[in-house]
């Protein structure tokens, strides 16, 4: 006889569980479609790298790599020579001292296969300290870059938001004077 009442008990909370969740209308509940893919396009889950960029300032050269969603991490370490990411063959920078940049997870391309990236693959520059800049990989994940510097940098590395970036700045003496 004790279990009746809690039995009562149960099937009441079952009963109004189930009245309750079927009179949601529809337009509550969510959803997938359009939104959540449009979302998604605008708020990619990898980083999408869309450009490099360079500049020269009075006492450093400052290159900006523009990243759509959030900076991933990223490492940067100096290396004997640049190799694309691939196929391991030779970048043609001329430099004696160059630097690789890894941004993982990232990718230039879409879902589609299609690049997004619109910055340079490999480009000559003429400034202080920085003088060539290469696109070395877009595989399994992983973007690279490689920089060529004539002599060995002195280098900080930063993130920048709105909108996302990843900042090298190599410094040089005051040009400006």
């Amino acid at each position: 006889m004790e279990n009746r009442p809690r039995r009562a008990v149960v099937a009441a909370g079952i009963l109004l569980t189930t009245a309750v969740c079927t009179t949601i209308p529809a337009s509550a509940a969510p959803q997938r479609g359009a939104d959540q893919v449009t979302a998604f396009r605008q708020t990619p889950a990898t980083a999408l790298v869309v450009n490099a960029r360079w500049g020269g300032h009075c006492t450093y050269d400052r290159l900006v790599i523009d990243v759509r969603g959030t900076v991933p991490p990223v490492t940067v370490k100096q290396v004997k020579e640049l190799r694309y990411d691939a196929t391991g063959k030779k970048v043609p920078l001329a430099g004696k001292y160059f630097l690789e940049i890894k941004l993982s997870p990232a990718a230039a391309h879409n879902q589609s296969g299609q690049s997004v990236y619109q910055g340079p693959r490999l480009t000559k520059i003429n400034l202080p300290k920085l003088k060539g800049l290469a696109l070395t990989g877009d595989f399994e994940g992983v973007v690279s870059f490689g920089a060529a510097f004539s002599t060995k940098p002195a280098y900080n590395t930063f993130k920048l938001h709105s909108p996302e970036r990843f900042v090298i700045d190599t410094k040089h003496a005051n040009l400006c004077r």
